[in-house]
């Protein structure tokens, strides 16, 4: 039986008018049920904490259940692709969440999230390019090109950032490009951090002409070798990711309040990362990357010092 695919010219027309359009909801919903619903999504949130900043205690009090409404939509969508991969299901997730945007939904994180799309005017599109990032890994085509591997970076990672930074009151459209630089940094990152449990799953994300350049085939990478070629491409990956978190570091200067140390530590995270699997000479196939008690202190002395601004202005 074929999978169900998306109709792409009919999807993009849909999204464009979703972008544009004022959302209303068709009810009033009781401030019991949507109080629930929202912890509904915290209870999600605390449970799957990863780089998303869900929850995080430096974000404002005000913000943290409209975050977490955000990513329980993700990560309900991330289990259809990745636990049940079922297209169908994705899909069927993507109709719903439009549904919820004009009438009361029965899902709780359907309902939290129009909730927060209406009181912030919130861009679908940006909702939709996540789920558009899950399809496409259901999908599993190859990523050519770094250009390849940053384009599915703009469904996957950058919509989280730009999310972040509307809730939080950050409108201005300069400020996007140097968020999509962090956030698709933070997903390479992720993927450097967890190659060996993508290639369990058959996902490779790594660009084509890398692995052709080092001469690594996806045998090799099933092997789980740390040979000199697989050490010198992610030696390239981890440089091409630190250009990339050097990058977005301008965005700080123009941030204030919690939201800036929030940035701070999640920048400090991910440089620490990288140095992580340098330390461990890259072998990210027999040991998994994860930061220490020491790892942190470092972290959190960047951050209190100011030193992850340096390069910021």
């Amino acid at each position: 039986m074929q999978a169900p695919r998306l109709d792409c010219k009919r999807n993009v027309e849909v999204v464009r008018t979703m972008k544009s359009m004022t959302i209303t909801v068709a009810q009033e919903v009781p401030d019991d049920r949507l109080a629930g619903a929202y912890e509904h999504c915290l209870r999600v949130a605390r449970g799957h904490y990863e780089n998303f900043p869900v929850a995080s205690w430096l974000l404002p009090a005000r913000l943290r259940p409209h975050i977490a409404a955000v990513y329980a939509f993700a990560r309900h969508a991330d289990d259809l692709a990745d636990r049940q991969r079922n297209l169908a299901a994705l899909l069927d997730w993507r109709d719903s969440f439009r549904r919820a945007l004009t009438q009361p939904a029965d899902h709780p994180i359907l309902l939290a999230l129009s909730h927060t799309v209406h009181q912030f005017q919130l861009p679908v599109v940006w909702l939709e390019n996540l789920l558009q990032a899950f399809q496409m890994d259901l999908e599993g085509r190859p990523f050519d090109t770094w250009e390849d591997l940053l384009h599915y970076c703009t469904y996957s990672a950058n919509p989280v950032g730009r999310i972040v930074l509307w809730l939080s009151g950050y409108r201005r459209e300069h400020l996007f490009p140097y968020s999509d630089a962090i956030c698709s940094a933070l997903q390479l990152t992720n993927f450097w951090q967890d190659m060996a449990e993508d290639l369990a799953i058959g996902r490779i994300y790594l660009p084509r002409q890398l692995m052709n350049k080092h001469q690594i085939t996806e045998a090799h990478l099933h092997s789980g070798q740390v040979s000199n070629a697989f050490r010198h491409m992610m030696a390239e990956c981890i440089a091409f990711t630190r250009d990339l978190f050097q990058s977005g570091r301008p965005l700080l200067s123009s941030l204030r309040g919690r939201l800036r140390w929030e940035i701070r530590a999640t920048l400090a995270g991910g440089e620490r990362i990288l140095h992580c699997i340098e330390k461990h000479r890259y072998d990210i196939f027999h040991q998994k990357i994860r930061l220490s008690l020491s790892d942190w202190l470092w972290i959190a002395a960047q951050c209190l010092t100011g030193r992850i601004d340096e390069h910021s202005a």
